[in-house]
């Protein structure tokens, strides 16, 4: 009778304390790294991915390109392609990614979508993948550069909240979606609502106020963590350049229990007509300080020099701004390459490929076959020693491939 009682008991015990050993795991690992993230119950990959990224940005910055691997320069959809990879032999290390299309009315199941497909594939070969969210107005239902003011309406006792939250449920449908061969989840980056201090989107500065800006980024997150339980997200702010001190740039941030990077965009800076590049490093200065302060990720989300017509962009222009000790960067990312007028990597035959390839050689600069295993290791000084020694190989394949000149 009393073996039955205890057969009984064990049979009931023992799926409790399977459910339990995630949590357990997730909380140790955590505890381990000494990584506080928005998400507390982030998956053991996406905590990994955060500590990693973290401990990278010591020394070495990932190159990463918007849509890379989906199409370029006279090319879509082409299999194993990327117009970075056709310059430099590699993938970049980073890949963008847009969530323009979630809509409440959207069924995921049917939907074409290569970005789904190509996010796996990127993280099958250890890359890392990045969202932003080009979200059409939520009240008029046209583009996001569509300005009437919308966020008072879809916040909490607004008009349309509702339908946000719909909307949400997508976004939460989306990335839990997105799981590799053995049905875990693949840690993303998620960026919503970036370039709120500019007034081009309907999220912008002049369309919203401080406390309704930060109300919404609190409810987005709060809604896909706590209600939603989406576990494989790590969150990213990034304004764009509109700032040149601390204060300034934290204005509008919902804080620390909401954000896990602090980024910035920067593309009007490279232009003439721009701050030049003294002012880039002083503001990414600004958020790898206030990166430090908040035991947080810095990265340089967004940039880039449209048409790249400077051939020297890469070692004179992007280089100078992202070394140097005190910017610790986590990864650049360049947008994308759509057209001959607007493109921001090299292509084959481009003007700058050429000295694409000497950035590329920068012992700072990774791209996706040099990184560590992100999801599953944590970086170790050991682990820069590798990545060193996997650089200088790569080097002098690329000059053994290169024609001798006398």
């Amino acid at each position: 009778m009393m073996n039955k009682f205890i057969l009984r008991a064990l049979v009931l015990f023992i799926p409790i304390l399977s459910a339990c050993v995630p949590e357990y795991t997730t909380i140790s690992l955590r505890r381990e790294l000494g990584v506080k993230m928005a998400d507390s119950s982030a998956t053991d990959e996406t905590i990994y991915l955060f500590y990693n990224l973290k401990k990278l940005s010591e020394k070495k910055i990932i190159f990463g390109h918007h849509e890379s691997s989906s199409y370029g320069l006279g090319w879509n959809g082409d299999p194993g392609r990327s117009d970075v990879k056709d310059v430099i032999g590699e993938f970049p290390g980073l890949y963008g990614w847009d969530l323009t299309f979630i809509s409440p009315e959207i069924n995921l199941n049917s939907m074409k979508d290569p970005a789904r497909k190509l996010t796996k594939e990127a993280y099958g070969r250890g890359g890392v993948n990045i969202y932003c969210w080009h979200q059409n107005n939520p009240v008029t239902g046209l583009n996001f550069y569509d300005t009437t003011r919308a966020v008072d309406k879809i916040l909490p006792g607004g008009d349309a909240f509702l339908k946000y939250l719909a909307t949400l449920d997508k976004v939460a449908e989306y990335f839990k979606s997105l799981v590799d061969s053995s049905g875990k989840p693949i840690p993303v980056i998620f960026r919503p609502y970036h370039e709120f201090d500019g007034s081009w989107f309907w999220w912008g500065k002049n369309f919203c106020s401080k406390d309704e800006f930060i109300a919404l980024w609190r409810e987005t997150v709060t809604y896909l963590r706590d209600k939603k339980g989406v576990r494989n997200i790590i969150y990213a702010f990034s304004p764009d350049r509109n700032f040149h001190t601390k204060e300034t740039y934290l204005e509008r941030y919902p804080g620390d229990e909401y954000v896990d990077i602090l980024g910035v965009d920067i593309y009007w800076d490279f232009t003439p007509d721009g701050e030049g590049l003294e002012s880039i490093k002083n503001k990414l200065k600004i958020i790898s300080d206030v990166a430090k302060e908040k035991n947080k990720i810095a990265a340089f989300t967004e940039t880039g020099l449209e048409g790249l017509p400077h051939p020297e962009w890469w070692t004179k222009r992007l280089l100078p701004v992202i070394e140097g000790d005190s910017i610790n960067l986590a990864f650049v990312m360049l947008w994308r390459n759509a057209t001959q007028s607007h493109h921001f990597a090299p292509y084959r035959g481009s003007i700058s490929s050429e000295d694409f390839l000497d950035f590329g050689n920068k012992d700072k600069i990774l791209f996706e076959d040099q990184l560590p295993k992100l999801y599953t290791q944590k970086v170790t000084d050991e682990t820069f020693k590798q990545i060193n020694e996997q650089k200088e190989i790569r080097i002098l394949r690329i000059i053994g491939s290169r024609p001798l000149s006398f």
